[in-house]
């Protein structure tokens, strides 16, 4: 009975797992690697230590690299501090107003803060596209880490 009730919260944890990839309230590399661990301790899947260690990092490094990449690519394409914080309040503004407002709001956060710092539109374009492309950039990783896992998952699921 354990082993189905760890099943099923692996699922969940899968599942939202790939749903946090994309919803920045959610650590979803992190979630995809409990639900592996859960459905480790079960008679369905067995991973050996290696994968589960490689997968630990995969989901450690890509979470350090989603609060870097963002803030690299401001400064790249040429942002200063005040671009990179109106990407954070661009992104907690745009959580509010659903999938659409999570893309876009970094963007407009990013170009509204350099216009506070430069009044040049200009460069204050240029620095929203970086934070854009560095937000979109953290999602592929994210994506791609959590796609691994679920693969992995699945994997020892079918075998």
């Amino acid at each position: 009975m354990l082993d189905y009730i760890l099943l099923i919260l692996s699922i969940i944890l899968m599942i939202l797992g790939i749903i946090g990839c994309l919803v920045p309230v959610l650590p979803g590399p992190p979630l995809s690697f409990l639900g592996i661990i859960l459905i480790h301790f079960t008679r369905f899947a067995q991973f050996s230590s290696s994968v589960i260690i490689t997968l630990a990092v995969i989901a450690i490094v890509v979470t350090i690299l989603d609060y870097i990449v963002p803030v690299w690519g401001t400064k790249k394409f040429g942002g200063s501090k005040y671009g990179t914080r109106g990407a954070t309040v661009g992104l907690i503004i745009g959580l509010f107003l659903g999938p659409v407002g999570i893309i876009v709001g970094p963007f407009i956060g990013a170009v509204v803060g350099e216009l506070i710092f430069k009044d040049d539109i200009k460069y204050a374009m240029k620095a929203g596209f970086g934070s854009l492309l560095g937000f979109l950039t953290g999602i592929g990783l994210k994506l791609a880490a959590s796609f691994v896992m679920t693969f992995y998952y699945v994997k020892e699921l079918v075998k």
